[in-house]
């Protein structure tokens, strides 16, 4: 799981915005630090706009969090579940992909009543 120290969102849009001409189609791949660093930050900052333990969030190999209120699991795999990769996870953070298309297009997984983002999403919007 991520770590639960809040995330500064300089250092949010920072590392994100290293990553826009990649997300874009127009860069080359991103380093794995560089990567993991704002898979990371913008799944943390989702935790502390979404708070709770309702939901995990998995972009693997990255990280996970638990976010938006209600019932929380204690045992086994949870019944609140979405999971997608890291470019896309990113598109979704910054507004380049809407939640339904992601999900739509099986970009994006998410079994559970409570597993959408919509509500939550974008976290960061870049200059374009």
């Amino acid at each position: 799981m991520a770590s639960s120290r809040s995330v500064d969102p300089g250092e949010l849009r920072t590392a994100v915005q290293a990553l826009s001409a990649w997300l874009s189609g127009d860069g080359p791949d991103p380093a794995r630090a560089e990567l993991a660093l704002a898979v990371r930050l913008s799944l943390r900052t989702l935790a502390q706009d979404a708070p709770g333990r309702s939901v995990e969030v998995r972009v693997p190999p990255f990280a996970a969090v638990q976010c938006v209120e209600g019932p929380r699991h204690t045992r086994g795999t949870p019944p609140n579940v979405i999971e997608t990769d890291p470019r896309t996870w990113l598109e979704l953070a910054t507004g380049r992909l809407k939640w339904t298309d992601a999900v739509e297009t099986g970009r994006a997984t998410a079994s559970g009543t409570r597993a959408d983002l919509t509500h939550w999403l974008p976290i960061v919007r870049l200059d374009s």
